[in-house]
């Protein structure tokens, strides 16, 4: 009986654990938004975020790496309020395409970019950078 209760017990660890795996989410940063954009195609307010990283690849494009853009998420007040695709790139390859002010690891950095009509919001989490191109809001 002893045995049986181990074996169910095994098997139901094991049989959650890819269950568990999907929804992990890492926690990239925060990032404060200071003018309205839009993000997953509805306005998203200024405000403080936090920044997940949702573990779900997007599909790549052609001649893209399989993990060159990744989902994350946009969270206020414990709520996902908005899901969006940031590009992955490497250290190495930031620093040979980079033209502004990187930041440094571990730090966050939102900044509009050239004609006003998008805001960039750039996580860099251990030397891997995230990108996410915001369209400015109405």
């Amino acid at each position: 009986m002893k045995r049986l209760v181990l074996v169910g017990a095994l098997v139901g660890a094991f049989a959650a654990s890819p269950a568990l795996a999907q929804n992990k989410s890492t926690s990239l940063g925060s990032v404060t938004i200071g003018k309205k954009v839009m993000a997953d195609g509805k306005p998203l307010a200024p405000g403080t975020y936090q920044i997940r990283l949702t573990g779900e690849d997007a599909k790549p494009g052609v001649g893209q790496a399989p993990d060159a853009e990744k989902y994350v998420e946009f969270v206020k007040g414990g709520k996902v309020v908005a899901k969006e695709v940031a590009t992955v790139i490497s250290a190495e390859d930031m620093a040979k395409i980079a033209k502004s002010r990187r930041p440094a690891a571990g730090t966050a950095k939102v900044e509009t970019l050239k004609g006003n009509d998008y805001v960039r919001v750039w996580v860099n989490k251990a030397g891997t950078n995230y990108l996410v191109n915001l369209p400015a809001g109405s």
